[in-house]
């Protein structure tokens, strides 16, 4: 003969269930503005290595076209043309042997915080050697880039000020 079991025995009541849903879903509304800051951060980590990277590529390409041209001409800052002739290089023919082509990056990083669909070179706002650093504006060559997001960093900075 089976013995039956009482029914406080049976299993969790309807409240119980519903106590540990309502905890559960504290839990995840707790999570999910975490998981956020998380993604933020990842992302302005990003954006820090790719303007440092791009500034650096800058800067090198400056100093090659200087070596390469020690008579300064009127008007030529000796800055790339776009952010293209960074990963296109410069042609160094001082040698006298067989010209050699010098890159200053691989690939053009995009900016993180940029929409899909544009292109990394698209992604970036440029200035210019000539434009003043409280108005930067895009010109005859690529003295700098910066973000064009309009957001802020976390650690208050707007993000196009980096």
């Amino acid at each position: 003969m089976i013995a039956s079991r009482p029914s406080s025995e049976a299993g969790f009541t309807l409240i119980e269930m519903m106590v540990v849903c309502a905890m559960l879903s504290v839990l995840a509304f707790a999570a999910l503005p975490m998981a956020e800051v998380a993604t933020a951060r990842w992302k302005e980590r990003e954006l820090r290595a790719a303007l440092l990277e791009i500034r650096a590529g800058l800067d090198a390409y400056k100093r090659a076209f200087d070596e390469m041209n020690p008579v300064r001409q009127p008007g030529v800052s000796g800055y790339p043309p776009s952010l293209d002739a960074l990963e296109q290089g410069l042609l160094d023919s001082r040698d006298g042997g067989a010209p050699r082509q010098i890159r200053f990056l691989r690939q053009l990083p995009r900016d993180p915080f940029a929409p899909e669909g544009l292109t990394a070179q698209q992604s970036w706002a440029l200035r210019a050697y000539d434009s003043p650093a409280h108005a930067p504006r895009a010109g005859a060559d690529v003295y700098d880039v910066h973000s064009k997001s309009e957001r802020v960093g976390t650690n208050g900075i707007p993000l196009k000020h980096w």
